[in-house]
């Protein structure tokens, strides 16, 4: 009997998620996700002091203040991380633009722009990049323009509604990564309830939001994202991808339980919604995104530790570069 891994591996992408890219190889994912508190945990380790004193230097060479120079240092440190990554896996790296452009359309476009030449510097083409976003109203327009204009691959990321996943693929964005656990985590706390495998609502919400996004034949990568057990991942068996840690990916690789196939296309064709549209209606998206209070207050809290971890890595770096 294989592994639980490699029968999950034969119908849905797996994804490797960490920023710590030495522990990626054993579990041969196609693609690595990262984001600002991931590469801050793995900043800290000493095998990665190589990468900071090249960000360092970068950040030296272009920008005239401390501040300018530490923000150049940590964009050049996120594709040093991406750069290595892409060395283990044959596929793609998410690189995520700083979460304190989370409201700004434009800043979010410049910043992706420069992540982008950042890669193509180092020799890395941007068809192996996605560029992650918050997928806010600003954040999926900007993704719109990347993808369309500029043919540059977008993951919408903490993404937590039925709404924001459908304005997603109108965008046309490349991938969606719906946060499972952190919905769960909302239930738990708000109801006092224990959820397991399909009754989990990070779990049904990822299913409806495929089950659309097949039954109207959209592209638009479903990748079911931040999960607190196993039980989630094998319940969501069949989606298109799923970003997993290290500590799941163990998991998984020394587990040989069955694996049933739970998602498929042909399944999505009974799902019961209707098509619906927000991405041209910007104020009956905004209403419908604040009638969902989990949706609404998880990505606020998810763009506030985001940009506060990235801020800690700007004054790590700006300590060093002052040094």
């Amino acid at each position: 009997m294989p592994s639980t891994l490699d029968q999950l591996k034969s119908v849905t992408t797996v994804v490797a998620d960490t920023g710590d890219f030495e522990s990626i190889a054993k579990y041969t994912p196609q693609d690595a996700t990262t984001n600002p508190s991931l590469i801050l945990a793995a900043a800290k380790k000493p095998e990665y002091a190589s990468l900071i004193d090249t960000a360092i230097q970068y950040g030296k060479q272009n920008g005239s203040t401390p501040e300018e120079q530490a923000s150049a240092a940590l964009d050049r440190l996120l594709v040093e991380f991406g750069k290595e990554i892409l060395k283990i896996v044959p596929g793609r790296v998410s690189t995520e633009v700083d979460a304190t452009l989370s409201f700004d359309t434009d800043a979010t476009i410049e910043k992706a722009l420069k992540i982008i030449s950042l890669y193509e510097s180092q020799g890395i083409s941007k068809d192996r990049i996605l560029i992650k976003i918050a997928s806010t109203w600003e954040g999926i327009q900007a993704a719109k323009i990347l993808e369309s204009k500029y043919k540059i691959h977008c993951n919408l990321t903490l993404l937590f509604s039925f709404v924001q996943a459908v304005a997603c693929a109108e965008a046309g964005v490349t991938l969606i990564s719906p946060f499972v656990g952190r919905i769960l985590d909302w239930y738990k706390a708000s109801t006092g309830k224990s959820y397991s495998g399909a009754d989990d609502p990070g779990v049904i919400s990822v299913k409806r939001i495929y089950n659309y996004y097949k039954k109207f034949n959209y592209d638009t990568i479903v990748m079911g994202a931040s999960f607190r057990n196993s039980g989630e991942i094998k319940a969501l068996t069949g989606v298109d991808f799923l970003t997993i840690s290290p500590g799941l990916l163990e998991e998984l690789l020394n587990s040989n339980e069955d694996l049933p196939v739970v998602l498929s296309k042909e399944l999505a064709k009974d799902s019961p919604d209707e098509k619906v549209s927000y991405i041209n209606d910007e104020p009956n998206y905004r209403f419908l995104f604040n009638e969902d209070a989990m949706a609404t207050e998880k990505l606020s809290e998810g763009i506030r530790k985001f940009a506060a971890d990235a801020h800690v890595l700007l004054n790590i770096l700006k300590e060093k570069i002052q040094a």
